[in-house]
């Protein structure tokens, strides 16, 4: 992997190969598949971002912001609503790499502060977003944490 990531949109070219975005079986119980947040995102057009990470030709990863500035609940506002890495690509810099595209996003809509949602378990994501910078904020939401960063 010499090729340094980059973000793309999803496209009618590239939507099956996102559908093939697997994470490892012992996480799959924390992340919907891809073809399930693709659904959603079709669902919340509006609000919704999704896009692949690639490296070289080959899409390894699948991350979704969520843009909402007017949602009722506030952590519905700004945040990541997904991140798939691929499970032979994990370890990588990649999820970072998501993140941080969303997070640039939420910067430059003039977002301060995004949030995410974790279910805790022993090999969910919780310690990767608290690496990140995300802190639980005290609050859940259908059985998941709520964590959230400042955007200075």
């Amino acid at each position: 992997m010499n090729d340094a990531p980059r973000l793309e949109p999803i496209t009618p070219a590239n939507v099956a190969m996102a559908c093939r975005i697997k994470v490892a079986p012992e996480q799959e119980e924390f992340v919907a598949p891809v073809a399930v947040s693709l659904a959603e995102a079709y669902a919340s057009f509006p609000t919704a971002w999704p896009r692949l990470v690639y490296v070289g030709d080959e899409p390894v990863a699948f991350v979704m912001g969520g843009f909402d500035p007017d949602a009722e609940i506030e952590f519905f506002r700004c945040g990541i609503w997904r991140l798939n890495v691929s499970a032979r690509h994990q370890r990588a810099g990649l999820g970072r790499f998501a993140v941080e595209a969303v997070l640039g996003e939420a910067r430059q809509r003039g977002s301060k502060r995004a949030t995410v949602m974790w279910k805790s378990g022993s090999t969910g994501p919780e310690g990767f977003y608290r690496r990140m910078g995300f802190e639980p904020t005290g609050q859940e939401f259908a059985g998941q944490v709520v964590g959230a960063i400042a955007l200075d």
